[in-house]
């Protein structure tokens, strides 16, 4: 790494100072398509047709900041060996506060730095919590801060799978870390994987077509927290224990053994969310749902999104003392939940009880509903 750019040196230690774990610098330039427009006419996308309506701006930062010149690219680790393990299996970044919000106040003082700095104005520098239309993780790998693996995520010799990225366009120029490896702009997928593949082996639905690539139709972390619909049933099955997100992918990876837990200065951590017991989840209320879920990513998905997971996950789980706290859910008023809460009491065996369930309902137009729709 050089070091003949002072303002980038003084740059980097003082966004470390502010709780980032990785800061890294890369020129713009309009990146290649490196596959998105291919992925994107595949249908990989699912029904996330902002990344298709944003596909020119992914590909050149220009379109989002005129006169940017370079990406100041920010990673915070959050990997921690202690991640609680219940009855049913959260993504670890879950397990936090919403890092959109927690990282923000640290990115409002990078740009105070950066104005302090490099004599900046305001309107000359915007940041981004994978929220807006950057390519975070292929700059980040044009900026050293890992390589792209076969299961399509950045991977940092030094925080293995674990980073969450910012990123900070800039119109300023500085002198670019190199990627991974000198020769190219570390683009390339799998460029320290070589030829391990557990990932691809591991995924319990067969969500990579080819190396690097995930199509989120059959993505267990898609299926679960951006899709808003109905989970195909040949899926639920895969889904196992997994009630928002999945981390298959990511746990299996060598290169986690690299990985050592980060200072943690822009996480809050939220342990008690991992054990929360599938009855409670079941029995949730819209207002318990938002007294335990508030400032956490999971608030996003809704009531009726974690319902619909937890009823997978109690199907799953072979474990039929669960059917009295599904049957309730079987005559739920949203026909989201409905159906997923049927197919898991089918699925214990408590066909028989269901059926009793629905005789003492009313409305034989809502019951033939939800039996279609499950």
């Amino acid at each position: 790494m050089t070091t003949t750019d002072p303002r980038r040196e003084a740059l980097r230690r003082r966004l470390a100072d502010l709780g980032f774990d990785d800061v890294r610098f890369a020129a713009v330039a309009e990146l290649r398509d490196e596959g998105l427009a291919g992925w994107l006419a595949a249908g990989h996308h699912a029904d996330m047709a902002w990344m298709e309506r944003s596909a020119a701006k992914r590909l050149d930062p220009r379109l989002v900041l005129p006169g940017v010149q370079s990406v100041i690219l920010l990673g915070v680790n959050y990997w921690t060996a202690a991640a609680p393990r219940g009855a049913a299996a959260w993504a670890r970044y879950a397990l936090h506060d919403d890092y959109h919000d927690t990282m923000k106040p640290a990115l409002v003082g990078a740009g105070r730095v950066l104005e302090e700095v490099c004599g900046l104005r305001g309107d000359e520098y915007r940041y981004y919590v994978d929220t807006g239309p950057v390519l975070e993780r292929s700059w980040a790998a044009r900026a050293g801060l890992g390589f792209i693996g076969k299961n399509a995520m950045l991977i940092s010799r030094r925080h293995g799978n674990w980073l969450l990225l910012a990123a900070i366009l800039v119109k300023a120029r500085f002198e670019p870390d190199a990627p991974v490896r000198e020769r190219g702009d570390g683009s390339a997928v799998g460029l320290l994987c070589g030829k391990c593949t557990r990932c691809l082996a591991a995924c319990p639905t067969a969500a990579f077509p080819r190396p690097g690539v995930v199509d989120a139709r059959r993505c267990i972390s898609y299926q679960t927290i951006e899709n808003k619909g109905v989970i195909p049933r040949e899926l639920r099955r895969a889904i196992g224990n997994r009630i928002y997100g999945c981390d298959v992918c990511l746990e299996v990876c060598p290169w986690n053994r690299f990985a050592q837990e980060g200072r943690r200065m822009l996480l809050a951590a939220r342990p008690e969310l991992g054990r929360l017991s599938l009855p409670e989840i079941l029995a949730l209320t819209p207002e318990r749902f938002a007294a335990v879920f508030r400032g956490t990513p999971i608030k996003r998905l809704k009531l009726a999104g974690l319902l619909r997971n937890a009823c997978i996950v109690a199907g799953n789980s072979g474990d039929a003392s669960l059917v009295p706290a599904l049957l309730p859910l079987a005559s739920h008023s949203l026909p989201l939940v409905r159906a997923h809460a049927v197919w898991a009491v089918r699925q214990l065996g408590g066909a028989g009880r269901l059926a009793e369930a629905r005789a003492a309902e009313q409305d034989a137009t809502v019951l033939a509903e939800h039996l279609a729709e499950s």
